[in-house]
């Protein structure tokens, strides 16, 4: 874990560097300044040497304008490394996250994603920064002051150092105590931040069915058990520094007492007795810093664990050795295809698949939920891969391919339509960043967009809003539709992504892709038979198999589910696969 985290360092080694030895600087000044007042008692003022009291002054003074410049050069270098150290950790995360197949973006929650790149980055920024600064200031400190109080007065120093084990020795018992609760935390967040992403996405169902006070008691309850983890976690804590001020101003009294009797037999001067008790304030000031630098530490483990494996999850899909660069056609074919998206856990999605598709040929693909529709073409792509037999593409294996190379020949129009915050042609040129404005005119006059683009105040400059809630569900349906032409595909998948257009729109589009793009391979999935009809063959799905393959006619004559269906929907009732009388 550690290995993973420092290796984000990166440019920033420098300013990781010069921080501490910035901080060693500072503390050596610090500690310099009482032995040079305990000179000036015991010399300067003992003996009434005025000049050795302005020239030791003197001296003090630049020795605290030093450790001044050290303290300034170490905050501006630990800001810089610690910055830029988050900075990096943000981008390796981001970077590997769209490095991500569906089977890893599946063990982590969108929510739990947006945790790690904010909360628990920042967590580690501030433990970085304290680590740089704080954790080797405050033991150099310590270090240095009890050498100083051993060379000074080894008989009251042994006072700190019984001090210095007790309070090492309680302090470890309560940050251990207190990290299991700073674990849970974090787990805490995710949920918080999923009920606030499920709310703001979801907010005009939450307004049409009334339910702002459900959403507002759930997000109470997940805040609420975050502030209890910490309640919980700072109650371990907060005896802590009662305790070490207790230990500390013993420590004060106990020289004080004993400092005065040697003063008295001669033993010990009165500016030394000066430099003890500053040098006493210095330990406790440590070991204050150090408490602090240890919650933060305590709590930044939790964060380090969740970014690590974000930044190590490695995606199961990899390019083979010598990849296949170039798709040479549309054709498609299962053989003996077993597919589970979880293998050796339950039945496989997918069974027994066997299915030739020849290149430019048009196949309807229907099927009630969950008969694994979805399943099946997320293979063509290889946004997963097959657990038994193989899929082939062009005549190869999808597991030659360069995966770059395949998807940018296979366009997916998903069931879930997404748009980004951009004007319309920005979302067009997904599918081709180079194309030209008559380019994109061209493919939304296929999918039967330009009209409605065109009746916008802007038109194709029109601003839409993240997600595209400013369109409607059918417009954002041909929108995307448009941009999948837009890459010129040699497969072209459409995912149930005409459900939201109405049946006249629906026969347009399949009209303009038959004379438009002919020699594309495309897959409809479709609920309503009237959007696969006219497909060359109409694939039947049935609980992950294959149940009939044909075309409409032949189905109709000798396929029960798609005869069942086909009848409900031309009788008027119920046109959904998942009820057949």
């Amino acid at each position: 874990m550690l290995k993973t985290l420092l290796a984000q360092v990166k440019e920033f080694k420098t300013p990781s560097i010069l921080t501490p030895l910035c901080m060693i600087g500072e503390v050596i000044c610090e500690m310099i300044i009482p032995v040079l007042m305990g000179r000036i008692v015991d010399i300067g003022i003992g003996g009434s040497d005025m000049n050795y009291i302005v020239r030791t002054g003197l001296i003090m003074l630049a020795v605290a304008l030093l450790g001044l410049l050290f303290g300034i050069l170490g905050g501006v270098f630990g800001a810089k490394a610690s910055a830029g150290f988050a900075r990096n950790l943000r981008k390796a995360m981001h970077d590997n996250i769209q490095t991500f197949s569906f089977s890893s973006i599946d063990k982590f929650s969108s929510s739990s994603l947006v945790t790690r790149l904010t909360t628990d980055v920042t967590n580690i920024q501030n433990a970085y920064q304290m680590i740089l600064r704080m954790a080797m200031r405050a033991p150099a400190s310590m270090i240095i002051a009890m050498a100083m109080s051993f060379i000074i007065s080894p008989r009251l120093a042994r006072i700190y150092l019984g001090a210095v084990l007790l309070l090492a020795l309680v302090m470890s018992f309560v940050m251990r105590r207190a990290t299991r609760y700073f674990q849970q935390v974090f787990r805490r967040y995710d949920d918080l931040n999923n009920s606030v992403q499920e709310n703001v996405s979801s907010i005009r169902v939450v307004k049409a069915y009334v339910r702002e006070d459900y959403e507002i008691s759930k997000f109470h309850k997940a805040a609420g058990n975050i502030y209890e983890m910490f309640i919980k976690a700072e109650m371990n804590i907060a005896g802590v520094m009662p305790f070490m001020m207790t230990v500390v101003y013993g420590c004060i009294l106990l020289i004080s007492w004993f400092g005065a009797h040697m003063i008295i037999s001669n033993e010990l001067g009165t500016g030394e007795l000066m430099s003890l008790l500053a040098y006493c304030m210095n330990i406790l000031m440590s070991l204050m810093m150090l408490s602090v630098v240890f919650v933060m530490i305590t709590m930044s483990q939790a964060s380090a664990k969740r970014i690590v494996e974000v930044i190590n999850e490695r995606s199961d899909l990899r390019n083979p050795e010598n990849p296949i660069m170039e798709v040479p056609d549309g054709s498609i074919r299962f053989e003996d295809v077993d597919f589970s998206y979880r293998p050796g856990t339950g039945d496989p999605v997918l069974k027994d698949i066997n299915l030739d598709i020849k290149s430019g040929e048009s196949i309807g693909i229907i099927g009630g939920t969950g008969s694994a529709k979805s399943s099946l073409v997320n293979l063509i792509s290889r946004l997963y891969d097959v657990t038994q037999g193989r899929v082939l593409v062009g005549g190869n294996d999808v597991r030659c391919y360069d995966i770059e190379a395949l998807r940018n020949q296979v366009s997916v129009v998903l069931q879930k339509n997404v748009l980004f915050s951009g004007t319309i042609l920005d979302n067009l040129r997904w599918g081709d960043k180079n194309a030209t404005e008559e380019e994109c005119v061209r493919v939304c006059q296929m999918a039967c967009a330009d009209e409605f683009i065109r009746k916008m105040p802007e038109g194709y400059n029109t601003w839409i809003e993240q997600g595209g809630t400013n369109v409607s569900g059918g417009q954002r349906q041909r929108l995307c539709i448009a941009r999948a032409l837009l890459k010129k595909p040699r497969i072209l998948i459409l995912d149930d992504s005409t459900s939201a257009v109405d049946t006249a729109t629906d026969a347009k589009i399949r009209k303009a892709f038959r004379e438009e793009i002919p020699g594309t391979t495309k897959l409809i999935i479709a609920q309503r038979i009237s959007s696969v009809k006219d497909c060359d063959r109409i694939v039947v799905m049935d609980d992950g198999r294959i149940n009939g393959t044909g075309t409409h006619e032949q189905l109709l004559a000798e396929n029960m589910i798609y005869r069942e269906v086909y009848e409900s929907q031309v009788g008027g009732a119920d046109a959904d696969f998942d009820k057949k009388e």
